[in-house]
């Protein structure tokens, strides 16, 4: 009891007169914590909750009518609740089973106003999690182990051993009930449990405590390099949307590795369509930011992709710009680039000047060749920009101009026979710019489709 209020006191797990849901399973653990919750001097309002996986039929009712006694017994208000799995599970059938049974706990905890949901979790469990997570790879997070506090969730046994719990149990003359499944060696935790815990026993008497301590060392150690992240992260972002991030390039070069790894991952999970992006695809992303020149991108996984600007890093559910067709553009006119979600209009003006930005363009109209030709860029085209003065070539501008590569292929480009008059949105060509005797004019302007 004094190492399960020491554990409670020091992560502040519990207040006077909480609301507590308790995950009683019959087990040993679970028993354990429902009998030292029930005898803290706390007022605690319990409610524990008996969930069935579906999986062994014939022990289930004995259990539930065990934990139902047990409560009956203590004074504690108890339900039953079952699991149903979907017809086709993806994951693995035992991490389904804990996503559902957290969900159930927590439905409950919502329903009871519960300040708390206390999980019989030992030090033990948190060993076999680490070794379970170190075998499969993982994350300092994963290495951390079982968290002692994670929202509503409290473990008061976590920093008790499965020895010390028994040997409690016993000294009340308390009983309890093994679960079948966990002797068998099908499951992954508990080959760890039957044979590696063991047998790592042998070399180190003292395993136990010794996983349990660097678990609760690199918690710390996360928490604070998480942290860290966290703070750089708002610093980046440059803009963000339900289905773009941008963040500042330059500064994430500077970066060390170990927390840009951190970075990023913050930053993508702060993108409901990002999260979920594993550390081999963050290593991939970095290797861009690094190593990439500007307007060079990846794929991810999810449709995501990851676009190297001169400033800016962009990582984007957004469809990949398409390449523009082969279009007519009649004077007057209206054209409709769907592939570029644009509209183009041409229209006689007697305007020979004043507008004009970027989105508007006015041309000498009898310089002219009709119809007008609008198409995406071709290997080898140039124009003479206006008030650049020479011929240049179209790649040579979007490089200058800092356009990412993927979205060259979208631009329109306006021809007049064979000769470019503008590169819509951007500039035009100093060759069809109204002269001081020009009569007629030309005016071409550039929107975005309403969607």
């Amino acid at each position: 009891m004094d190492k399960i209020k020491g554990t409670i006191a020091k992560y502040s797990m519990l207040h006077d007169g909480d609301t507590v849901v308790v995950g009683l399973s019959g087990g040993a653990d679970s028993v354990t914590l429902l009998h030292c919750l029930k005898a803290l001097d706390m007022d605690l309002n319990l409610y524990a909750v008996y969930i069935d996986h579906g999986l062994r039929p014939t022990e289930t009712p004995h259990e539930i009518e065990f934990c139902a006694n047990l409560c009956k017994g203590l004074g504690v208000s108890f339900c039953e609740e079952q699991i149903s799995l979907p017809p086709k599970i993806i994951a693995n059938t035992q991490d389904t089973l804990r996503e559902l049974r957290y969900e159930i706990l927590e439905k409950i905890a919502y329903e009871r106003k519960a300040a708390r949901i206390a999980i019989g979790h030992n030090k033990d469990d948190q060993a076999e999690t680490v070794l379970l997570h170190f075998i499969r790879g993982s994350s300092l997070a994963g290495l951390g182990g079982i968290p002692p506090v994670r929202g509503k969730i409290i473990r008061p046994l976590i920093e008790t051993s499965r020895v010390d719990i028994e040997n409690f149990l016993e000294s009340l003359g308390v009983k309890f009930i093994t679960d079948s499944s966990n002797l068998t060696q099908k499951y992954m935790r508990n080959k760890v449990r039957l044979s590696l815990l063991p047998m790592l026993k042998t070399y180190n008497p003292n395993i136990v405590d010794t996983l349990a301590r660097n678990a609760d060392i690199i918690r710390g150690e996360d928490s604070y390099i998480e942290r860290i992240a966290i703070k750089k992260t708002m610093t980046l972002i440059s803009r963000r949307t339900d289905r773009r991030l941008e963040l500042f390039l330059s500064p994430l070069q500077t970066i060390e590795k170990t927390i840009l790894r951190r970075v990023l991952k913050t930053a993508l999970g702060s993108v409901e369509t990002m999260k979920g992006i594993g550390a081999v695809h963050i290593d991939d992303i970095i290797t861009l930011v690094n190593n990439a020149s500007a307007g060079a991108s990846i794929d991810l996984p999810n449709g995501i992709r990851a676009i190297k600007g001169y400033s800016i890093l962009t990582i984007t559910t957004e469809e990949k710009p398409a390449r523009i067709n082969t279009y007519a553009l009649s004077v007057p006119g209206e054209l409709v680039i769907k592939e570029a979600k644009v509209v183009l209009r041409a229209a006689l003006t007697d305007e020979t000047q004043g507008g004009e930005n970027k989105l508007c363009i006015i041309v000498d109209a009898d310089r002219l060749k009709y119809p007008l030709t609008v198409r995406g860029r071709l290997d080898g085209d140039y124009f003479y920009p206006v008030g650049f003065g020479k011929r240049k070539k179209v790649q040579d501008f979007f490089v200058d101009d800092k356009v990412p590569k993927d979205a060259r292929d979208s631009i329109p480009l306006v021809l007049s026979g064979g000769d470019i008059v503008w590169i819509a949105g951007m500039r035009g060509d100093e060759r069809f710019k109204p002269k001081i005797d020009t009569q007629r004019c030309v005016k071409l302007e550039l929107f975005q489709m309403k969607t």
